[in-house]
C-alpha cells in the first residue's frame, strides 16, 4: 500500500491537510492548556511524535498571532508543556524558531510566577528594566512565525511534515 492508500488525506491541499491534523489533534489531544499541574502535556505521551510536536506548538501559533512569544509564557508558562514546546519546535524543523523561544523562556521563567492579569507580561519586564529586551525577541518571533497572507510558518512546517512523515502524525 503507497502513502496515498494509506493517508488520503495528504492528496488534499495544504489548507485541508492543515484542517485536518486540527480534526485530528482536536479528538486525540484533552485537558485544559492554562492549567499548572502538568496534566495537560503529560496526555501528549501517547501521540505519535509528529502529532505530539503539533499539539505542543499549536499554542505557541496562537500566542504569535493574538499576542507575543512574552506573553506565551503568562498564559502557558507551565514546565512541561514549555518543554514540550521546545521539543515540538525542534522535531517541526523550526531550529530558528526553537532559539527564540529559548531565549523568551530565559527571559520570562523568573517572572512566570508573578504573572496574571494585573500583573502583566510587558510591565513586568518594564518594570525589571528588560522591556528592550523582551521587545526584541517579541519581534524576532513574530518576523519568524508570519509567512503573510495569514499563514504562519508553524501551521506551514506541519503540513511539510505531515506530507514528509504522515506516520509520525497519523499512525500507522
Amino acid at each position: 500500500m503507497n502513502q496515498a492508500e494509506q493517508w488520503p488525506d495528504l492528496l488534499k491541499d495544504d489548507e485541508s491537510l492543515l484542517e485536518q491534523i486540527q480534526t485530528t489533534l482536536a479528538s486525540r489531544v484533552q485537558g485544559d492548556p492554562y492549567s499548572s499541574d502538568g496534566a495537560f502535556a503529560k496526555n501528549f505521551s501517547s501521540l505519535p511524535k509528529g502529532l505530539r510536536a503539533m499539539a505542543a506548538t499549536h499554542w505557541l501559533d496562537i500566542s504569535l498571532t493574538l499576542d507575543s512569544i512574552t506573553w506565551h509564557f503568562g498564559n502557558f508558562g507551565e514546565p512541561a508543556l514549555v518543554a514540550e514546546t521546545e521539543n515540538g519546535l525542534l522535531e517541526l524543523g523550526l531550529n530558528e524558531l526553537a532559539r527564540v523561544f529559548r531565549e523568551a523562556k530565559t527571559l520570562m521563567e523568573p517572572f512566570i510566577d508573578q504573572l496574571s492579569p494585573e500583573q502583566l507580561p510587558d510591565e513586568i519586564l518594564e518594570t525589571a528594566g528588560l522591556g528592550d529586551l523582551g521587545d526584541r525577541i517579541n519581534r524576532k518571533a513574530w518576523d519568524l512565525h508570519d509567512l503573510g497572507d495569514g499563514k504562519s510558518t508553524i501551521y506551514d512546517a506541519w503540513v511539510r511534515y505531515a506530507r514528509r512523515s504522515p506516520e509520525l502524525v497519523f499512525g500507522t
